[in-house]
């Protein structure tokens, strides 16, 4: 105990960052006050503790899988993209029915790989026509942004809120397939507007959360972080009847709030086998306990359809929570985790990132397995990786081509 007050000290030390602005909950203390002795009771009574924790004061309770799910794959081409890929297309109907919610997933294989490829599953901001211009992925028929004022992509080609032919690929520079396929990865993405809806006024009107609607009536109601991350993991449960695709190596990305979602879905689905963040700051990777950054009043009241109702009593006392980022994050141990942040990302508190990242740590270790290996913010574009993964980049909130090497070198170091 004396040795790890220390090395926390130092820490704060020598960053100049602080942990926080009041000490952070421990996550292997258990809500009676005890410490967690060994591996399976992290594995059988804290992690539980924690995801009922989070489920109830945070994110929400989502259903569990649909009984009556159903697949439909409606596009194969073995010689996709100059035959570089297979391409599939496949229909996840949450409730069987064909007039029901519909999530389209877009798969691409790498051809030249002879055995079942590894996988990055993510959900994507702008559908699925949007990250190539492939002409023959479905468009989106969900609501769309108008694009104004974007700074990521440009959208002037949506209509009354719909996707047009003009939209194919305005958001590949955020999705470069190639580089991703050459690695030896399978891609798989799906909109996050078929899902649930991200449009504040629109509440929960569409997307699943109509077919759930007693889910609702309750204070810990899931709002739309943990319908996507509900929905990845079922598409999760697609990928595992898929031969082409190795199941037991899928890691599961996202960006800024979808970097939110991904981190949930990796908390709350042990099937991924690792998990990627990028700068999803508040309610995804930063700690809250620093002041710093987006707040949960700005959660709560801009984007209130994002967490639960039971969330909103801890507006104005980020600092004073019971619970935290950290713990959220630890919930992914023993699996590998990488974190990301922008230097001109400040919203995010790219600080609050690492703290929270070196903060998830003593699970890590606890659990016999490297942490982050390093003790200060690493340099600009410099990635660090052990079991937690991490690097700042110039720039600001965007998710680049940099980013991306540096998770497949992650995928590459874990998934051998």
């Amino acid at each position: 105990m004396i040795k790890f007050r220390l090395l926390s000290l130092f820490f704060v030390l020598s960053t100049g960052l602080g942990w926080a602005q009041t000490p952070l909950p421990d996550p292997l203390v258990s809500a009676n006050g005890q410490r967690v002795k060994n591996a399976k009771q992290w594995h059988t009574k804290r992690r539980k503790e924690l995801l009922e924790l989070f489920t109830a004061e945070m994110y929400g309770q989502a259903p569990p899988r649909p009984k009556d799910i159903r697949f439909e794959v409606f596009d194969v081409d073995k010689n996709a993209l100059n035959g570089k890929a297979t391409r599939k297309q496949i229909a996840v109907y949450f409730n069987g029915k064909a007039d029901g919610p519909r999530m389209d997933l877009l798969i691409y294989i790498p051809n030249y790989l002879k055995r079942p490829a590894p996988a990055i599953l993510g959900l994507n901001f702008w559908g699925n026509h949007a990250i190539h211009p492939d002409p023959a992925i479905r468009i989106t028929t969900s609501w769309m942004e108008s694009g104004k004022g974007n700074p990521y992509v440009k959208l002037s080609c949506v209509t009354d809120h719909r996707a047009t032919e003009g939209c194919r690929g305005v958001n590949a520079a955020q999705w470069p397939i190639d580089t991703i396929l050459a690695r030896g990865y399978a891609l798989i993405t799906a909109y996050r507007e078929d899902i649930a809806s991200d449009d504040a006024k629109t509440g929960f009107q569409k997307g699943i959360h109509p077919i759930y609607p007693d889910y609702q009536q309750r204070n810990d109601n899931f709002g739309t972080i943990a319908a996507w991350a509900w929905a990845l993991s079922r598409a999760m449960d697609y990928v595992v009847t898929d031969k082409a695709i190795d199941a037991k190596r899928v890691a599961v990305f996202g960006w800024s709030r979808l970097g939110k979602a991904a981190l949930w879905a990796g908390a709350t689905d042990e099937r991924f086998a690792m998990v990627i963040s990028n700068e999803s700051g508040a309610g995804g990777a930063k700690l809250f306990h620093r002041g710093v950054g987006e707040n949960i009043r700005r959660l709560c009241t801009v984007f209130p359809h994002w967490y639960a109702a039971s969330f909103k009593k801890y507006m104005d006392k980020d600092t004073l929570l019971p619970f935290d980022q950290h713990q959220a994050i630890s919930l992914v141990a023993p699996r590998p985790v990488y974190i990301a942040s922008a230097v001109d990302d400040k919203g995010a508190d790219p600080q609050g990132e690492f703290a929270a990242a070196k903060a998830a740590e003593s699970v890590y270790l606890f659990l016999g397995k490297t942490g982050l290996p390093a003790t200060v913010i690493p340099p600009l574009n410099q990635s660090v990786q052990g079991q937690i993964g991490y690097h700042i980049r110039t720039g600001g909130h965007d998710v680049t081509l940099y980013d991306w090497k540096q998770y497949l070198n992650f995928a590459d170091k874990h998934f051998n």
